[in-house]
């Protein structure tokens, strides 16, 4: 009998038009409760920086407050971008967040700078962006979350805490294939990130199985593949929905840093040749439609990567869509929702 597929949230805090990033954080919050009672596997924040259109700059902190307000849900960063930091200061950030939440972290890595190089350069100014440098953090992260006291090395001195029984799952993330080599080497799962590159994913998934090394925290290769996911009710809602995801992506792809886009945006919108040529181009981005057909194109994504678990990132002008994209997924999938004794009951109120 087939595995069941099981899904998982990437939320990017969007800061919708005419609204605040503190909405964006508290619809962030609400998400992650109605994911935590449907039965989701995990979810995920994102790291951005130096743009109004995203408020997740800092996913150790929100993930933190989302702890508070979740009780079965696993939480994790999708991901932490590693070289703009200290793996020592990454490695306890996230030892709390595991003490705190025994059994629940993730920590997903990546290698991007999550905004523009000059931004990245004023995150750390000895950023060097080369893979050597990425490998050595990688290695004393993984020392540290260990409490690996490695002879001759800084590690037989230093350690990170706090100190706890469990680590943080460890995850990189990729939207090339390169860190799912790196993924293989240390013994990591790892994610490909298909909502950002829509070619040479299965292939990616596929050559960090083959190069897997075993490692104490994971015995055999774990991936997952992330998609922009538009559920609705109807085929024609979600097209609209998809309507606007395709021109967001546009307008990135021109350097647009403009809010999402309303439906009146895309009618008023004058498509040209290239850009529909472009917008052609980025269609494996985005799995839209009823639940259906949604749970069709999951299937056959699924197989196509081998993987039980698609990671679906969502965002829509009306916030009630993006909730309601979820539930139907929730409903097609018959996810095991969550029973109410495991949510916190003194979690403090969104208010």
């Amino acid at each position: 009998m087939p595995t069941p597929l099981r899904l998982s949230v990437l939320d990017q805090s969007p800061v919708r038009p005419g609204t605040t990033a503190r909405q964006a954080l508290l619809e962030t919050t609400e998400l992650a409760r109605l994911a935590d009672r449907l039965g989701y596997t995990r979810f995920w924040v994102s790291e951005h920086h130096n743009t109004h259109t995203l408020a997740g700059s800092a996913p150790e902190v929100l993930l933190a407050h989302l702890g508070n307000h979740t009780g079965r849900i696993r939480l994790g960063s999708g991901g932490v971008m590693l070289p703009h930091y200290s793996a020592l200061k990454v490695a306890e950030n996230f030892r709390l967040l595991e003490a705190l939440f025994p059994g629940r972290i993730d920590l997903g890595i990546g290698r991007a700078p999550g905004a523009d190089r000059l931004t990245a350069h004023a995150l750390n100014p000895h950023n060097t962006f080369s893979d050597q440098d990425f490998a050595e953090q990688l290695m004393d992260l993984q020392a540290y979350l260990r409490d690996d006291r490695i002879p001759d090395t800084i590690h037989e001195r230093v350690m990170a805490i706090p100190q706890s029984a469990t680590q943080p799952a460890l995850w990189l993330l990729s939207s090339s294939g390169q860190s799912g080599l790196f993924a293989a080497h240390v013994g990591a799962a790892f994610t490909f990130a298909q909502f950002i590159n829509p070619h040479g994913g299965p292939q990616a998934v596929q050559n960090y199985r083959e190069r897997f090394r075993p490692s104490p925290e994971l015995g055999a290769p774990e991936a997952n593949v992330a998609v922009f996911t538009l559920c609705a009710d109807t085929e024609e809602h979600a097209r609209a929905l998809r309507a606007a995801m395709e021109l967001q992506l546009l307008r990135f792809n021109k350097g647009e840093r403009l809010t999402f886009p309303t439906a009146e945006d895309v009618r008023a919108y004058r498509f040209t040749a290239d850009d529909q040529y472009q917008i052609a181009q980025s269609r494996g981005r985005i799995v839209s439609g009823t639940p259906a057909q949604v749970k069709a194109e999951f299937e056959a994504l699924a197989d196509a990567y081998g993987v039980d678990e698609i990671v679906a990132t969502t965002i829509t002008a009306d916030h009630q869509d993006r909730l309601r994209s979820y539930e139907l997924l929730a409903e097609a999938f018959a996810l095991p929702a969550a029973q109410p004794a495991l949510v916190h009951e003194m979690s403090p109120s969104l208010a």
